[in-house]
């Protein structure tokens, strides 16, 4: 039964989606406009309230990290998008005189977002505001992990949108399995590599084009000329905003040995700064989305304990409270499960290298991650982070900023994901970039179409010394 309501919304939207695709730059600005204003007025309050109430999520973090990036994102779009529409001109080649070559961006059709728990907000509406851009109708499944944010995004998505252009569905694994077997022209999914391979078996079946935003594991390098206090702070930020469930947090530390020590104390220092009376008392600290999540980060810890590692700050944690305290912890044998698993969560292993050169190859090892963190004064060290890695995204001397800038393409690589998101780099992901060329005057090539001459041969002999 579920499943033929998703065919209906599918097949409804399927008779929408060129009408849709014709829509002009007033008509989906004024689009997004309604959703602006929802997530601004409206719904903001509730939004609050629901995330809170799903893994405890501060007031100020959700207004910084679920609602401003996407007002950002629409205001962006409100800019840009005018000229992101317009049929772009290339250049032609000497043989195709007399012709206009260009690139026209029309819609992919009928997608489908599949968003993931940590930020449920900011991860549906930031792709659904591209597929809007671009034109396109939607199909939206978020968590079922967050419920009551789900819930409210129902609210908001039935209340700005009919259904035969924009839906939002709710439900488990059952759910988003169903909607993957209908044919969907782009599906944009946010989550692990595991299941983004899963996806891109699905999509596969149908031919369907896929934007992946996936994980892994994204290092940071440190060295003994960077600034240890900014430094542990701009770190302990990025692994504490939203209990170290982000993409991109930085998963693992690699420090020098002369910059080890210092290290850890500002580390240390900064996360006594961020929580006075404790994480577990604080007003400003996240909590672990749920049971099965709490107790993986524990057996990543406890597996890393009884293997050697030290926890040099924190460990504490309640499973019955989903709470999981800011943990520092060294000397993690590389094949341990902390080392090898995406940690998504608190837990920050500091592992000592020699130089620039050994954090290189440690991290030419693993996987290529979403994100890439250098911090260092010394420009030798980070050429050689930059350009002897590969990485999705990177920072120099900062970790997390990148993806609040959206003149930025946001992506990863391989087994960090496929395909790039935000600002014009959504748009092109929900996009079909036509090429187009159009004849004005009689065309060279029709003097070289057959039959074919000894005088044609010529004329073509001439043509490739021409371009030699």
């Amino acid at each position: 039964m579920r499943t033929n309501i998703y065919q209906q919304l599918f097949d409804d939207q399927m008779d929408q989606y060129l009408e849709v695709g014709k829509t002009t730059y007033k008509e989906r600005v004024t689009k997004l406009r309604r959703l602006k204003n929802a997530l601004e007025f409206d719904y903001k309050q509730p939004l609050r309230e629901a995330l809170f109430s799903d893994f405890g999520k501060p007031f100020l973090e959700t207004d910084l990290t679920e609602i401003y990036p996407i007002l950002a994102e629409i205001k962006h779009i409100e800019r840009n998008l005018r000229d992101w529409m317009r049929p772009k001109k290339v250049g032609n080649p000497l043989p195709m005189i007399g012709s206009r070559s260009y690139i026209e961006y029309e819609s992919k059709g009928v997608c489908l977002i599949l968003s993931p728990w940590n930020f449920p907000v900011n991860l549906t509406f930031d792709p659904l505001v591209s597929a809007i851009a671009a034109g396109n109708c939607c199909i939206v499944k978020p968590s079922e992990f967050t419920p009551a944010t789900s819930q409210v995004m129902a609210e908001i998505v039935s209340a700005l949108f009919d259904p035969s252009e924009i839906a939002l569905v709710q439900g488990e694994v059952e759910t988003a399995k169903a909607l993957l077997e209908l044919p969907f022209h782009h599906i944009f999914f946010t989550g692990s590599p595991a299941v983004g391979k899963q996806i891109m078996k699905a999509a596969s079946s149908h031919l369907s084009s896929v934007t992946l935003e996936l994980g892994g594991k994204s290092p940071a390098f440190v060295d003994e000329t960077a600034s240890m206090e900014t430094t542990a702070k701009r770190l302990a930020w990025g692994k504490c905003l939203n209990a170290g469930q982000i993409c991109v947090a930085p998963d693992y530390v690699l420090v020098t040995e002369k910059a080890k020590g210092a290290l850890v104390e500002a580390l240390k220092n900064q996360l006594e700064s961020f929580f006075p009376q404790g994480a577990s008392n604080s007003e400003s600290y996240s909590r672990i989305i749920h049971t099965a999540h709490h107790r993986r980060l524990q057996d990543l810890v406890n597996n890393a304990v009884t293997r050697g590692a030290r926890i040099v700050y924190g460990g504490g944690n309640t499973e019955e409270k989903h709470f999981f305290e800011p943990t520092l912890i060294e000397q993690v044998p590389e094949d341990a499960d902390l080392l090898q698993e995406e940690i998504f969560g608190p837990v920050l292993p500091i592992v000592t290298v020699k130089d620039a050169d050994a954090a290189v190859d440690f991290i030419n090892r693993k996987p290529r991650p979403l994100a890439l963190y250098t911090f260092s004064k010394n420009k030798t060290a980070i050429r050689k982070l930059s350009t002897n890695t590969r990485a999705g995204t990177a920072c120099i001397n900062h970790n997390v900023v990148h993806l609040s800038n959206n003149h930025l393409p946001f992506g990863g690589i391989n087994n960090s994901g496929i395909g790039k998101a935000h600002g014009h780099h959504g748009f092109l992901a929900f996009s079909n970039e036509r090429a187009t060329v159009r004849q004005y005057t009689p065309s060279s090539i029709d003097l070289l179409m057959p039959p074919y001459s000894d005088l044609k041969q010529r004329m073509v002999d001439a043509t490739l010394r021409w371009f030699k």
